[in-house]
């Protein structure tokens, strides 16, 4: 027989958030690791009108709705959740890094946010030291070209993981891409009075590739599945 116990009947207005059509899919998306962006218009609208009861909702489930400055939502587990996660590598974390340099250039306006792997390919080789990069990939790298394709390819990968979290969507051809404003995760150990992009630089070149207000994750359960069959990007 139901509970008749009204103490724990919903809030009319958490009642109305999870009654949505809209989610079932969107609370998916959180719990596997997605930044929800202003792009993701109908759903960002959600988190935004419903911030403050989602936020207790999921404080149930040992995780934190997230509200960043530049307006991404997304869910930071505790010590305690029962999400399951995988932690970043250290080439996705300086990926990452590094699409937040580059969502800060010049050339984003140029471009009109639009990048390609090569671009990335080019800057992250710019940026970052190639022999660090290489063993990043195979502590035994010396260099060769195999090796090289080897990084290409996990730059390639590291993309692919970025996409599933919200950080940058497919544009057109396979190897084009838009930057979100959700690869601040990446800056939020940059956010000073110094120059953003330079502090970033620096942090690259440091090898910082952390990200700062706490550890990214990705959900375990999906990540080799979706490696297997995602083609674009």
């Amino acid at each position: 027989m139901l509970s008749t116990n009204t103490e724990l009947a919903l809030p009319p207005r958490l009642a109305q958030a999870i009654a949505n059509p809209l989610f079932p899919a969107l609370d998916n998306q959180l719990r596997t690791g997605r930044h929800i962006s202003a792009d993701e218009l109908e759903s960002h609208s959600l988190l935004q009108e419903y911030y403050s009861e989602l936020e207790a909702f999921y404080q149930r489930y040992q995780v934190e709705l997230m509200r960043a400055p530049e307006g991404f939502y997304y869910l930071r587990p505790r010590s305690t959740s029962e999400i399951n996660t995988s932690i970043l590598s250290e080439l996705e974390m300086l990926v990452g890094k590094v699409l937040c340099y580059l969502y800060l250039s010049p050339d984003r306006l140029i471009n009109e946010g639009v990048f390609s792997l090569l671009d990335l390919q080019e800057e992250v080789l710019t940026l970052a030291n190639e022999t660090a990069l290489l063993r990043m990939v195979n502590q035994r790298a010396g260099g060769s070209d195999l090796d090289r394709r080897k990084l290409q390819d996990k730059l390639k990968s590291a993309i692919r993981r970025l996409k599933r979290l919200g950080m940058v969507s497919a544009v057109g051809s396979q190897d084009k891409f838009r930057i979100s404003e959700a690869v601040f995760r990446f800056a939020a150990d940059v956010r000073t009075d110094e120059d953003p992009r330079e502090l970033q630089l620096r942090m690259i070149r440091d090898g910082e590739a952390v990200a700062g207000d706490d550890t990214l994750n990705d959900s375990e359960s999906h990540e080799s599945e979706q490696d297997e069959q995602e083609d674009e990007l």
